[in-house]
C-alpha cells in the first residue's frame, strides 16, 4: 500500500517511450500568442501585465548588466508555475517532482552566474569566499566552508523544489485515501477529511506558485552577487 503512493512520481511510459518529454513540451502550447494587432484580448493583456510586474519585482535590485537575464528567468518562472499547476490536476504527471529535471535547471544557471562573476569581477567573486575581518587562524576553515556552501547552492535549489512538491502530492493522496476509506464507516469524519483535503489543495496551489517564484528569486540573488 505504501509503495503505491510513490507510483505517481514515476515517469509514465507508452510502449516503452517515456512521456516526460510530452509533459514538458505541453505547457508551451497553452500560452496565448500575442498578435500584431494594436489591441489584444484580455488573456494576452493579463499575461503581459503579469510578466511586466514579475520582471520589475525580480530585476529591480540588479544593475543594468543583469537585465539581460530577464527573458530567461521570467520564462523559466512561468514554465515552472505551469508545470506545477498542471501537476495538481487528476491523472497527470508532475515533471518537477523529479530531482534530475530540477537539477538540470539549477546547475547550468547557477554555473553561468559563477562564470559571469569570475569573468567580470574575479576579485569580488573570490572575495565572497572570505568575509572581511576574519581572524588569521580561521581563514583556511572559512574558505573551505564558503566553498562548500557555494557548491551546495544548486543542490539546494533542486532539492527544495522537489521536496516541497513531492510532500504536497503525498499529503493530498494520503488524505484523499483516508476520506474514501472512512466514507462508508464514518461519513461525518470523511466529510471533515474532505474539507481538510480541499484546504490542502488550495495550499498546494499557492505552494506551486511560490516555489517557482523562490527558485527564480534565488537565481536572481546569485546573479546579483556576480554582476
Amino acid at each position: 500500500m505504501m509503495l503505491s503512493f510513490f507510483d505517481q512520481f514515476m515517469s509514465p511510459t507508452y510502449m516503452g517511450i517515456p512521456l516526460i518529454a510530452v509533459a514538458i513540451v505541453l505547457p508551451w502550447i497553452l500560452y496565448p500568442a500575442p498578435t500584431s494587432r494594436w489591441i489584444n484580448n484580455r488573456l494576452v493583456t493579463l499575461q503581459g501585465w503579469f510578466i511586466n510586474r514579475l520582471s520589475q519585482q525580480i530585476f529591480m535590485p540588479i544593475n543594468q548588466g543583469g537585465h539581460k537575464w530577464a527573458v530567461l528567468l521570467t520564462s523559466l518562472m512561468i514554465f515552472l508555475i505551469t508545470l506545477n499547476m498542471l501537476g495538481l490536476l487528476p491523472y497527470t504527471f508532475t515533471p518537477t517532482t523529479q530531482l534530475s529535471l530540477n537539477m538540470a535547471f539549477a546547475v547550468p544557471l547557477w554555473l553561468a552566474t559563477v562564470i559571469i562573476g569570475m569573468r567580470n569581477q574575479p576579485t569580488a567573486a573570490l572575495g565572497h569566499l572570505l568575509p572581511e575581518g576574519t581572524p588569521t587562524p580561521l581563514i583556511p576553515v572559512l574558505i573551505i566552508i564558503e566553498t562548500i556552501s557555494l557548491f551546495i547552492r544548486p543542490l539546494a535549489l533542486g532539492v527544495r523544489l522537489t521536496a516541497n512538491l513531492t510532500a504536497g502530492h503525498l499529503l493530498i493522496q494520503l488524505i484523499a485515501t483516508a476520506a474514501f476509506v472512512l466514507l462508508p464507516m464514518m461519513p461525518t469524519v470523511a466529510i471533515l477529511t474532505a474539507t481538510v483535503l480541499f484546504l490542502l489543495t488550495l495550499l498546494e496551489v499557492a505552494v506551486a506558485m511560490i516555489q517557482a517564484y523562490v527558485f527564480v528569486l534565488l537565481l536572481s540573488l546569485y546573479l546579483q552577487e556576480n554582476v
